[in-house]
Order: structure tokens, then C-alpha cells, then sequence
């Protein structure tokens, strides 16, 4: 069987169908058409997606992440799992094609079995392409800088002997590493070094945090 006849006859035609159409997107995104950055980006919080679209205004597109992301296929962009998922479902389909297929004696047969062969290489493709995708994740995590605003809302560990509305040192984890800030709270109060405080806001102008004692735990 040459090659072309491989790639026109059922049923590896099915999945070249779906290879041509990635090919087609993979050209225009490399001419500038398309931009790759904003394809829908699956996350396991599939809720929360930080990609171009909102899936809550796109229900389909959300089960469809959900089904990816509980399948492994999640941490890029939906094009992305889509190629890889798409040229896996190919391969396995087109080498069984080419030799387990010829291999049926009549046509209702060989129906029958490219049938079976594609939902084989279908769900063969699933863990294969999970695995492929695995290393490419890191490609795509976004990483977002800690803003002063950000810290609001989080406990944090009074350093100095204690704290007034002009002068206080606190510390507070962000992002596993403990950070020193200038912090401030109402008098009198009982912030003594070492007392646990909550960061209840932040004043840009004098770049200071205001505390508040962290109510006791019975």
C-alpha cells in the first residue's frame, strides 16, 4: 500500500482529516494569523482559566476542558493537546492500518476492524499523549510578580518589641520565603514581638501594612 492510499482509505483518513486541519492552524499561527497565546489554556481549576476566553460564557468549551484536564491533557493550551492528541490517534491508526489491516480477507471486515482500530488508537493515544505533554507543561505556566496588595488577608509574625502607628517590623511567607515588612497598628493594642497579627491593609505612601492582633484560637 503506498503511502497515499494509507492516508485516503478508512481508516486513516479519518484522523488525517483532523491532522490537515492542526497543520492548517500550525501554518497561519506561524505567519501571524493566529496566536497561539490566545487558544483556551486547560488548568486543572478549569473554572479559572487564564486563557483569552472565559469559560464560564463558554459551557461547551468547559466540559470539554474538564474531560481533558481529568484525562492528563491539562497545564496547555487546548490547540497544544489537541496536536499531540490528534497526531498520536494518526500514528497508532495508520501503522495498524498498514499492518494488521491488509491482513482482513473482505471489505465488511476490514470495515468492521478500521472501526475497532480507531477507537483503539483513539483511547491508546490518551496516556501516551498525557505522558508527552507532561514535560511541556513548565513551557506554559505563567508566573505572576507578588504585588503589596496581595499580601493583605495573611498572617504574619511581629519582630520588634512591639508596634504603634509609627513603627513595627513584621514577617510574613510569601510563596514559601519569609519576607521582613514595615507594618503599623492601632493603639493600644498587645502586638508584642513574636504575637501572630493579620494584615488587614496596605498604604502605598508609606509603605506600611496595617495589623491587627490575630483573634485567639481556643
Amino acid at each position: 500500500m503506498t503511502l497515499w492510499q494509507l492516508l485516503s482509505t478508512f481508516p486513516t483518513a479519518v484522523p488525517t482529516v483532523f491532522l490537515a486541519v492542526l497543520l492548517v492552524y500550525w501554518l497561519m499561527s506561524i505567519i501571524g494569523l493566529v496566536d497561539v497565546g490566545d487558544t483556551l489554556h486547560l488548568h486543572t481549576d478549569v473554572g479559572h482559566g487564564h486563557g483569552a476566553h472565559d469559560l464560564h460564557d463558554l459551557p461547551d468549551l468547559h466540559t470539554l476542558a474538564g474531560y481533558l484536564v481529568a484525562l492528563g491533557l491539562g497545564g496547555v493550551p487546548l490547540s497544544v493537546a489537541a496536536s499531540v492528541l490528534v497526531f498520536c490517534t494518526w500514528l497508532s491508526t495508520a501503522l495498524l492500518h498498514q499492518y494488521v489491516l491488509d491482513w482482513v480477507p473482505t471489505d465488511t471486515l476490514r470495515t468492521l476492524a478500521g472501526c475497532a482500530v480507531l477507537v483503539f488508537s483513539g483511547g491508546l493515544s490518551i496516556p501516551v499523549a498525557a505522558r508527552v505533554l507532561q514535560p511541556m507543561r513548565a513551557l506554559f505556566v505563567k508566573h505572576a510578580a507578588r504585588t503589596n496588595e496581595s499580601l493583605v488577608g495573611q498572617d504574619c509574625r511581629i519582630t520588634t518589641q512591639s508596634v504603634d502607628q509609627g513603627f513595627g517590623r513584621a514577617d510574613v511567607e510569601a510563596h514559601g520565603v519569609s519576607i521582613n515588612i514595615r507594618v503599623w497598628a492601632a493603639v493600644p493594642n498587645a502586638l508584642a514581638k513574636g504575637s501572630k497579627a493579620i494584615i488587614i491593609a496596605y498604604d502605598p505612601a508609606n509603605q506600611q501594612y496595617e495589623v491587627q492582633a490575630a483573634p485567639a484560637v481556643f
